[in-house]
């Protein structure tokens, strides 16, 4: 175990445009959006420390340097905070260490492949992670930090120690559904591990291999980023990096993970309702009155 590089690097793709939170995101990049108090990169950020990932690389646009200032020390408000005797603790999860945060262009809205192809120079020849900010991810309760249990990319980070090369994180959907999302080839399966034997982007219900979706977090190889170099446009018009992952299979280890917790799909107005709900309720200094507050509303 001890030759497999860890995992030291994490991609963000923060360059989207929000444009279905509308007017909210017109001058506050969606990722700032807060599930209760706190924005959706920070649980991704949170997510990635507590797998033990020390840089944080964020693929970012015109108009997101809010995301980078969020993870600044500021310092009006830390001494305003500071003179009037009020807990600093509360801003912990927003420090970070110097040269941690780094953030590169993605000039032009290409796809997802794309983006993460723009961080190939600091990820260079190391396996890094990739987390998607609008998929929010609670562990299940148990061990663990955080809003809830084990995080999902902790939990992948323990099966790449196990099984190295390239992973995915996976959850099973109603087959109805798969079409909006990366689905796996499914082979042989140990406990949360299934080995991938294929990748299809978004197929339709009657293709589809399974319905395992791949739910916003992986851990790649760094071959990964040649193989995007010279992709072609993919499902969408956009370089797709589900394509890239499928022409890797075979060459190098891949599996997939089956995240034990619950997936919030925070792109859309619903989803991100859901979630604020879910982890509101769940919250030791609201969850009552929150419950009392939706009692009375369904009423």
């Amino acid at each position: 175990m001890s030759e497999r590089k860890p995992i030291r690097k994490a991609v963000f793709p923060v360059a989207g445009l929000g444009t279905r939170f509308l007017p909210a995101t017109k001058a506050i990049p969606k990722e700032l959006l807060p599930i209760v108090d706190r924005p959706l990169i920070q649980y991704a950020v949170d997510e990635a420390r507590e797998a033990g990932i020390e840089q944080m690389i964020f693929v970012t646009g015109r108009g997101k340097s809010a995301i980078v200032e969020h993870f600044d020390v500021a310092y009006e408000l830390e001494s305003t905070m500071a003179e009037r005797g009020k807990d600093l603790s509360i801003l912990d999860p927003t420090r970070a260490t110097p040269g941690d945060i780094i953030t590169v262009r993605q000039q032009v809205p290409l796809g997802l492949g794309h983006a993460i192809w723009c961080a190939r120079a600091i990820v260079g020849d190391e396996p890094f992670a990739i987390l998607l900010p609008d998929e929010l991810m609670v562990g299940n309760r148990g061990e663990g930090a955080g809003t809830g249990g084990t995080g999902c990319m902790k939990q992948m980070v323990e099966a790449y120690e196990d099984v190295g090369g390239n992973l995915v994180s996976v959850l099973e959907v109603p087959r109805e559904d798969v079409s909006s999302y990366g689905v796996i080839t499914p082979g042989e399966s140990r406990g949360a591990l299934t080995e991938v034997r294929g990748l299809v982007e978004k197929p339709p219900v009657e293709q589809a291999p399974s319905n395992k979706i791949v739910s916003g977090r992986y851990i790649l190889q760094p071959e990964v980023m040649r193989t995007l170099e010279g992709q072609e446009k993919g499902a969408g018009g956009e370089i797709q990096l589900t394509d890239a992952m499928a022409r890797m299979i075979g060459t190098q280890p891949f599996h997939a993970v089956t995240f034990n917790g619950r997936r919030f799909d925070c792109g859309s107005k619903t989803g991100f309702v859901e979630a604020t709900l879910a982890l509101a309720l769940e919250r030791e200094d609201m969850g009552e009155e929150v419950r009392a507050m939706a009692e009375r509303l369904l009423g």
